[in-house]
């Protein structure tokens, strides 16, 4: 009798439910379209590529080679053209250097389109935040990479680098290629670790040891959410498997950054345990953190140390992974830069164990080649911005305040207009006499402006420590057979690994 009652109302709260969830779509709709027609307005002043009626240049940018078609793009259509991702993600893709400084010399917020995925990892740290909470965590953590916190960092370098170059020691012997990103990438986590968390000789905890495979996968799986629209959706990708994977690692990372700040700050209340902190060889990131103050004495949340810290994490891990391994693939297609580089790095060292501080600073033919390297292969190949208030270009064509940018640093590498020859590997276009008088916005693999990598002096003084031990040990070349395939992600990756020869140059050859 009671079921029979309530029937008519369960059957009635259903199909209000119904009408509610169609009201709350056709509103979304009627959002999503209303923005689309703003965006199609906002981009008619700018010729492009045709569109796909339902994904846009989205099938375009899936493929492979889908680099140099944006490269191609570019020279059709000088300064920047429009770039649908679907029919509701609107871009101005820009790749001229006066086209750059006119967003990029501003403090416009990074594009949520995009960066908005990242949140559920990273939270609001430093590459997510806008306006007055971003200018305060910029100040705070600019002196955690003051020269003389990063001075002690090179013994770390090498030391996980030589952990990895005796790996590849074995590998070597088998006298066949291998793809060296994933043990690039592990010694650049190792790297991270020791930096962020002051990780000593003794190795990984297995509470580090999750972390680390977490921070892998993370990564691995944001890349994964950014290039497939179905998942774009929230709501639709926690619900797939992929989804509730990336949660349980957000979890394990959250956990783990939680636990060594609480360890951290409790270990600050004690005397014995301050004194050996801070009589360390060197402070590790989260002491710089845990450090950080206002002019007000205000320090940051256990939320914003959290965030901070992951950001770090995920932003210093897969760039600087990228970075060294297209350098070395580089070194491979041109042996005569490689031997150069070797010269320069063995004459350096002369009769020392190993580098010291100001030894990164007499890499000069080095740095050049890692320079050039980042032209060709920018390790983060593209970055988004969001228009605060309206621009107005060089050629006198404007966009209103909420267009959303993109910034193609491979397409601007390779601009023809401002790179001769762009496809030719030449070091000496970073000379000082080659670089005087050339556009400040020409050169961006650390963005540029106000909102610039934090991290980029960490970021050069690793790549110089490894790629110059990776030198000493061994000489790299080609593998024709398995010839790297460039795949756009947020990372510059290659599709089938980056697979190289080694030959191992000796014991001596360390000094």
């Amino acid at each position: 009798m009671a079921l029979s009652l309530l029937s008519p109302s369960l059957s009635r709260l259903g199909v209000w439910a119904s009408i509610l969830v169609l009201i709350i779509g056709v509103l979304k709709l009627l959002k999503l379209l209303f923005r689309r027609q703003k965006l199609a307005k906002a981009l008619d002043n700018f010729p492009g590529p045709p569109t796909h009626w339902l994904f846009g240049h989205a099938l375009e940018i899936q493929k492979l080679g889908s680099l140099d078609k944006v490269v191609s793009w570019s020279q059709q259509f000088p300064y920047a053209h429009p770039l649908w991702l679907g029919q509701f993600i609107g871009f101005l893709n820009i790749y001229e250097p006066d086209y750059a400084k006119a967003v990029y010399s501003r403090g416009d917020p990074k594009a949520p389109d995009v960066y908005d995925f990242f949140l559920q990892w990273i939270g609001k740290g430093l590459l997510v935040l806008d306006g007055p909470k971003w200018f305060q965590h910029r100040k705070l953590l600019t002196p955690g990479f003051h020269y003389d916190v990063l001075k002690p960092y090179v013994a770390i370098f090498a030391e996980s680098t030589n952990v990895m170059l005796d790996k590849w020691e074995k590998k070597a012997r088998e006298n066949k290629s291998f793809d060296i990103f994933c043990d690039v990438g592990h010694m650049a986590l190792d790297t991270l670790m020791k930096c962020t968390f002051g990780k000593g000789d003794s190795g990984l905890g297995q509470s580090d040891n999750s972390y680390y495979l977490a921070v892998s996968d993370l990564t691995l799986l944001m890349q994964q959410r950014v290039e497939s629209f179905q998942y774009h959706n929230d709501f639709i990708y926690w619900c797939t498997p992929h989804g509730r994977r990336f949660l349980r690692a957000c979890q394990i990372a959250h956990d783990h950054t939680d636990q060594v700040i609480r360890q951290r700050k409790a270990a600050l209340q004690d005397e014995k345990e301050q004194k050996k902190i801070h009589q360390r060889k060197h402070l590790d990131f989260l002491d710089i953190l845990l450090g950080a103050r206002d002019e007000s004495g205000i320090k940051l949340s256990d939320a914003d140390l959290r965030a901070e810290v992951d950001t770090f994490m995920f932003e210093g891990h897969d760039t600087t992974t990228s970075g060294i391994s297209w350098f070395l693939y580089c070194m491979a297609l041109y042996p005569e830069h490689q031997q150069r580089c070797r010269e320069e790095v063995r004459e350096i060292l002369g009769d020392q164990d190993s580098f010291q501080w100001d030894d990164l600073a007499k890499m000069t033919y080095l740095t050049m080649c890692i320079k050039e390297c980042f032209r060709l292969y920018p390790p983060v190949p593209q970055v988004y911005r969001q228009l605060n208030k309206p621009v107005t270009f060089v050629d006198g064509r404007s966009l209103p305040a909420g267009s959303l940018i993109s910034l193609h640093i491979y397409a601007l590498h390779r601009n023809s207009a401002v790179w001769p020859e762009p496809e030719v590997f030449d070091p000496l276009r970073f000379s000082p006499e080659n670089m005087t008088g050339r556009h400040p916005f020409a050169f961006m693999p650390f963005s540029a402006g106000p909102r610039n990598c934090i991290g980029q002096q960490f970021a050069m003084n690793e790549m110089k420590v490894v790629t110059a031990l990776c030198l000493l040990r061994f000489e790299f070349s080609l593998d024709p057979s398995k010839l790297p395939i460039k795949l756009p992600q947020l990372i510059l990756r290659s599709q089938n690994g980056i697979h190289l020869h080694l030959k191992p140059l000796g014991s001596g050859s360390r000094k």
